[in-house]
Order: structure tokens, then C-alpha cells, then sequence
């Protein structure tokens, strides 16, 4: 018997990676093909001016082929979310792969036609959501004035104040909720996920809880985090979320500002492709010692992590998981964060002490102070699920629920 051939799709997919749930999909794909058997074909999308609009380029990286969709500058609202030139391109393609199903993650600009592509052609599709992309136009659930939009249920008739054209934004609901209503499953990041997603009518045949992993520390890091902790007598902070109101930086600014002392180092990353996150930043004012960190791919993120005790994560809007929160736990590395969401469905979620969405920068600034005056006082790292265990455990669904394994 032949190993089974699973179709991914997802707007992203490497060698052209960006954004977390893209490390997401690649990473359970690659587990899925290394450690399970399966056969993995990607399907993703470009946007290139020397290429025909909707041609389709055939790379590989990883061992996974990835066939990308060239898509032309100028689409129309509509083309966002439901474009037949994607959606055929998409049938022709699964028609030529013959896979056994079709895993979709984030189809932004691909377009909700693809799971109705796939079921024509008779093919079990899984549908993994990773943010709030099919219930929100915004796809983040944040107000035009930067704000989180504390809708629970999203209801459409409260959201003229926020989109451009409000008889569009309706038929795009009805559009993408019976698309998904098509998939055999769905699946959602964590509870808070699931729940506001279902309130809001966004179901299918089945819906699941489906939490991400992590890449695991490497083999040393553990050496490497305790020498250098050992030498070091100052504090160090890290914060990976970039210079936005709803990440909270204007929070931490102001909030370290206010500090009366210096014995402390800060980490920024450049998460932007153009390195335009800290470009400009002027950090003299500020007490400490501030750093910034280039974009880093994965397999490099030990060297940050091994550098920072506690990782800031002050988010202003409640998100549907927080990846880098389990990266840091399971390292051994204290989180400062707010009550935001799916982030906090985590061993060591210590309510009492998380700051709230709104609190000003004096909250964490106490915060601050408090690990500051403990800064040889480290947690234990925390067993947190990999990348190996979520692909484990959705090849589990794809045999038990859909006969494919």
C-alpha cells in the first residue's frame, strides 16, 4: 500500500515562509512525511509582475514540492477571499496530484473555493484555522482605531464602523461560513479559538481542538543558558512582538521609561522582511541596555532564547494561541503577559498575576520592578507540546475520522 498523499495548502509555504501559522503548517507537514510515511505536496501563492496572472511555478524545498499560484496585483475585494481563477487552478492541480485529502490552513488571497474544489472531487478536507481570518474581514478582530473588537459572538451588524463596505463584508460572511461548513473538520488552536469561532456560526461536519506545537531546545541549550547565566549580572528582557499598539510596545516603552534603574539588558527582534520593525529607534533615553535582534529562522531561535530570562508579552487583543509563550516556558524562561486569549491556556498561566488588556504601563511596570528584585530566580522549564506530538496527534484524526492513514 502506497503512503498516503496529503495536499497543503496555505498562503505561504517555504521556501517563501512568513508568519507563524506558516511554521506551523511546514513544520507538521515535514513530521508528517519524516516521521509517519506520508507524501506532502504544497499548493501556495506568490505575486510576481514578470509572471502571467494565475500561472503556476512548480519549487521545492525540504523535500516538499510547492506549487505556487502567481497572483496579479489590483484583485477585487471579492478575489480575496473566493477567486474561481485560484479555485480552478487549484482543481486542475489536485486533479494532476491525485492526493488521499486536503489539509488547509490560512487561505487569505487564495480563497474559501478551494474546500468546495477539493469536495468535488470527492477528497476529505481538514481545515485548520489559526486566526480569526474566516470571522473577521481584519482577520485579527482589531478596530480600525487599533483596538481589539470584544465582539463574542461576531455578529456582522456590529462591524460597520470598522469595514469599508458593509454589504460586502456580509456576503463574505455567508460566503466563507458555508465553505467551511463543507470541510469534514474543522480545527482550532486552542479552546478560546473554538469557542468564539463556533458562537460567531463558523462550524463544520466536526470541530476540534488542535493546539500548536513548538520547536523543542536543541540538545544544548540548556549548557548554553545556564553558563550564561552564570556570568551574568544583569536581567535580561526579550520582546518579539514589534513596535505595534496591539502587541503593546507603546506599553513597554513607557513602562521601562518610568524605570529608576538600569541593571538590566532588553531584546528586540526584527521580525519584518525589510527590517523596517526598529529601523530608527532610539533607545538612549531609556534605561538599560537595549539590543535588536535580526530576523531569525526556527533553527536559530536558541540563540535569542539562551539570552533572555523573561519574555515579554503584553498583547492587546485576545489571540488565538502565542507560539513564542510555549517556545519560552519550555526553556525555562519566566512570561510577563497579559490575560489575552488563547495565550493563556498554558501550564503556568498564573491568572492572578497576568496583567489585563487596557492596564497601563505602571501595571507592568511593578511587574518589571518585581522579577528585577528576583532576578536569580528562574523557572523550571514545562513539558510543552512539539511539532512532532501535532503531527502525531492530527495523523491520529486523519486515520480515526477520515480513514486516511
Amino acid at each position: 500500500m502506497s503512503a498516503p498523499h496529503i495536499v497543503v495548502i496555505n498562503v505561504h509555504f517555504a521556501p517563501y515562509t512568513y508568519g507563524g501559522a506558516t511554521i506551523v503548517a511546514e513544520q507538521v507537514a515535514h513530521a508528517l512525511r519524516q516521521r509517519h510515511g506520508y507524501r506532502i505536496t504544497a499548493i501556495s501563492a506568490i505575486s510576481r509582475s514578470d509572471l502571467h496572472p494565475y500561472s503556476v511555478i512548480k519549487v521545492e524545498k525540504n523535500g516538499v514540492a510547492n506549487y505556487l499560484i502567481n497572483l496579479p496585483y489590483g484583485r477585487t475585494y471579492a478575489e480575496t477571499y473566493d477567486n474561481p481563477q485560484v479555485t480552478q487552478a487549484v482543481s486542475d492541480l489536485l486533479e494532476m496530484l491525485v492526493p488521499d485529502m486536503v489539509h488547509i490552513h490560512c487561505i487569505q488571497d487564495i480563497g474559501a473555493g478551494v474546500i468546495g474544489a477539493a469536495k468535488r472531487q470527492g477528497l476529505p478536507v481538514v481545515l485548520s484555522t489559526h486566526d480569526f481570518w474566516w470571522i473577521c474581514e481584519r482577520q485579527f478582530m482589531i478596530r480600525t482605531e487599533g483596538t481589539y473588537c470584544s465582539q463574542d459572538p461576531v455578529q456582522i451588524g456590529n462591524c460597520r464602523g470598522c469595514v469599508d463596505n458593509h454589504n460586502q463584508a456580509r456576503t463574505r460572511q455567508e460566503v466563507l461560513y458555508a465553505a467551511a461548513a463543507q470541510a469534514d473538520i474543522i480545527t482550532h488552536p486552542s479552546h478560546f479559538a473554538r469557542d468564539l469561532n463556533e458562537r460567531s456560526g463558523l462550524t463544520a461536519r466536526k470541530s476540534i481542538v488542535w493546539t500548536n506545537g513548538i520547536r523543542l531546545p536543541s540538545p544544548g541549550f540548556f549548557n548554553q543558558q545556564a553558563t550564561r547565566r552564570k556570568g551574568a549580572e544583569r536581567l535580561s528582557f526579550g520582546f518579539i512582538g514589534g513596535p505595534s499598539q496591539i502587541k503593546g510596545w507603546p506599553i513597554i516603552r513607557k513602562a521601562f521609561a518610568g524605570l529608576e534603574r538600569d541593571d538590566f539588558d532588553v531584546h528586540l527582534v526584527e521580525g519584518s522582511l525589510d527590517e523596517s520593525w526598529w529601523k530608527g529607534l532610539d533607545t538612549n533615553s531609556l534605561p538599560g541596555h537595549w539590543k535588536v535582534w535580526p530576523r531569525f529562522e526556527q533553527a536559530k531561535m536558541d540563540d535569542l532564547f539562551s539570552n533572555i530570562d523573561v519574555l515579554l508579552y503584553p498583547s492587546q487583543w485576545r489571540e488565538t494561541f502565542g507560539l513564542s509563550i510555549r517556545e519560552a516556558i519550555a526553556r525555562g524562561i519566566r512570561v510577563i503577559q497579559t490575560d489575552s486569549g488563547g495565550t493563556t491556556e498554558h501550564p503556568l498561566a498564573y491568572r492572578e498575576r497576568m496583567l489585563q488588556i487596557g492596564d497601563g504601563p505602571e501595571v507592568l511596570r511593578n511587574e518589571l520592578e518585581r522579577v528585577l528584585d528576583r532576578s536569580t530566580e528562574h523557572p523550571d522549564p514545562v513539558e510543552v507540546t512539539s511539532f512532532n506530538d501535532q503531527a502525531a496527534e492530527i495523523a491520529e484524526v486523519f486515520h480515526v475520522h477520515l480513514g486516511v492513514s
